[in-house]
């Protein structure tokens, strides 16, 4: 299965709609015994730019008590029982950065770039993205990228260990494919088991991502958000 961001007139940024898809397509993808792989990828020179700004100052000024949608997607990232790999080429922003935590491999283009302006935005870490990225990282690059709002080349992440593999442009969509293809070709009990030695338990994951949720729905729903969201609106 490929998900897809294609809104390249907006940076591939995520509106509510495209999360309850990706939901759906992930939950599909666990429930089909056909589909044993999904790629992400985005568009050229664009993974995403994140959460759509105009959609988030949305929510927060809606009366809503639901999780956005956001929420409900990286728990089924979080939850996927399918190999997840991503193809970047371009702009990582955001969650275009922190999805890949939940990826089993991902590819790079030279010119990609990784950033996470959370604490820019008056929010927080997402995607228990505060749990993952110490880990695979250590304290300082995730302090750096998660908190200081510091932009990772390629390079950088590949040296902390984010990403797999760095290709040139061009080859970010067929190496990411083939990728896919080659890990669906696998003995798929083989494949869940040897996945889920390698992942460990869920539960802490989730956890943080409920830990997360409480700081980032009362965030989302400040003033100083809404100042944020507002003037990066206007520029």
């Amino acid at each position: 299965m490929v998900i897809r961001f294609n809104r390249p007139e907006k940076k591939n940024a995520i509106t509510s709609a495209m999360y309850d898809r990706m939901t759906a397509a992930l939950d599909e993808a666990n429930s089909t015994p056909e589909i044993r792989a999904v790629a992400f990828l985005g568009t050229e020179g664009c993974f995403s730019a994140g959460n759509d700004m105009a959609d988030f100052l949305s929510y927060a000024m809606s009366s809503s008590t639901e999780p956005p949608e956001a929420a409900k997607f990286i728990k089924a990232l979080a939850k996927a029982e399918k190999p997840l790999v991503s193809g970047v080429d371009g702009l990582a922003i955001g969650i275009g950065t922190t999805i890949h935590l939940h990826c089993d491999m991902t590819v790079a283009s030279s010119r990609s770039l990784f950033k996470t302006p959370f604490v820019d935005l008056a929010l927080v870490p997402e995607a228990a993205s505060s749990l993952l990225v110490p880990k695979i990282m250590g304290h300082q690059r995730a302090f750096a990228l998660l908190v200081a709002g510091e932009a990772f080349s390629a390079q950088a992440a590949l040296e902390a260990g984010l990403i797999w593999k760095i290709v040139e442009p061009s080859d970010v969509e067929p190496h990411t494919l083939a990728l896919a293809a080659s890990l669906a070709a696998k003995p798929p009990q083989a494949l869940k088991i040897a996945r889920d030695l390698v992942k460990g338990p869920r539960d802490e994951i989730l956890a943080r991502m409920d830990e997360e949720l409480v700081h980032f729905s009362a965030q989302l729903r400040s003033a100083e958000a809404r100042a944020a969201f507002e003037a990066f609106l206007r520029r």
